[in-house]
């Protein structure tokens, strides 16, 4: 059975949009959402990075059912790992059973701002490892004192935490994450329908646990109008490689997107109000693997791209899948 999704994108939309979109998700009968955390946005013609953890806080008030997760948080550099398990802990309170926790190793965009290094992705996944490692025995409510090879922790217990403890997403973009991510995680997080990418994380005993993929869409009322949208909003879709991992600025990639196309764009976003063309890449990435689709809309009209898919889309997903 496969679920979809909403994604939640904090650099898009101001926090208190991003609390009614969630709610206005549920209502449509996604499933589940997922929101971003970062600290810049990706160009500054998105113009916006609200903090993600009070966003949350208000996310738990305004929905009852909707599952909610973040894509992704790195809890390795901007924060220390004790920060982000009392931040989920709580969260995980205010919305019992509701919560999941993605993670990652992170880009340079959002974690350079502390003037801390970015190091090289091994010693970024060995964080990852350690992170999550001081996540869990902070969750168990006992008290945590680590000496780690990354992080020190000293004499801390959290005291607030759920029942339920949220599960581990571990967000993988390439083949050695994908590797990690079987290892240490509750799930799979991917921005593209990547089989190898499932295949690694599944032989690296992931097998039977969900996958999770951002399918990127921009409805409009005409196609013209939702590629001119995308390719504004989010020209860096379709870029392959490290490239993205490393930039430290919008600036940069603005730089690096100057030459793109709407074309060029619109190979990596479906675009226009063809429901058969959004069911179609559903389904792509149902094959691809994942069981857990969420649907990012790029553009500010997203109540449009509710009425959408509330009426044209997920009723004819789920009469095809039920």
């Amino acid at each position: 059975m496969v679920s979809v999704g909403y994604a939640l994108s904090s650099e898009e939309h101001p926090a208190s949009d991003l609390v009614r979109f969630a709610a206005r998700a549920e209502q449509a009968g996604f499933e589940y959402a997922v929101i971003s955390d970062h600290f810049h946005p990706w160009i500054d013609a998105q113009g916006q990075s609200p903090a993600v953890w009070p966003v949350l806080g208000g996310i738990a008030g305004a929905t009852s059912t909707l599952r909610v997760g973040t894509g992704v948080t790195c809890p390795t550099i901007r924060y220390h790992p004790v920060i982000v398990a009392q931040q989920a802990a709580t969260v995980a309170t205010m919305m019992p059973g509701r919560f999941m926790l993605g993670v990652g190793t992170g880009e340079a965009l959002n974690e350079h701002v502390t003037g801390d290094r970015f190091p090289p992705y091994q010693d970024r996944a060995g964080m990852l490892r350690e992170a999550i490692e001081v996540i869990r025995a902070l969750w168990s409510g006992r008290r945590v004192n680590h000496r780690g090879h990354h992080y020190t922790v000293d004499n801390a217990r959290l005291y607030s935490v759920p029942d339920e403890l949220p599960p581990i997403i571990v967000a993988a973009k390439g083949p050695k994450a994908a590797q990690l991510a079987g290892q240490l995680g509750d799930g799979l997080i991917n921005f593209v329908p990547d089989p190898k990418i499932v295949h690694r994380y599944e032989s690296a005993a992931g097998m039977g646990k969900p996958k999770f993929v951002q399918y990127n869409v921009c409805w409009a009322e005409s196609e013209a109008e939702a590629k001119a949208t995308a390719r504004r909003m989010i020209p860096t879709a379709g870029i392959e490689g490290e490239v993205t991992t490393l930039l430290p600025t919008p600036a940069h990639f603005e730089q690096l997107t100057a030459d793109t196309t709407e074309e060029q764009v619109a190979k990596a976003i479906v675009c226009g109000p063809d429901p058969q063309r959004h069911l179609d890449g559903l389904q792509a990435c149902a094959k691809a693997g994942f069981d857990h689709i969420h649907v990012n809309q790029v553009g500010l009209d997203q109540e449009g791209f509710f009425r959408f898919y509330e009426r044209e889309v997920l009723p004819r997903w789920r009469a095809q899948h039920d």
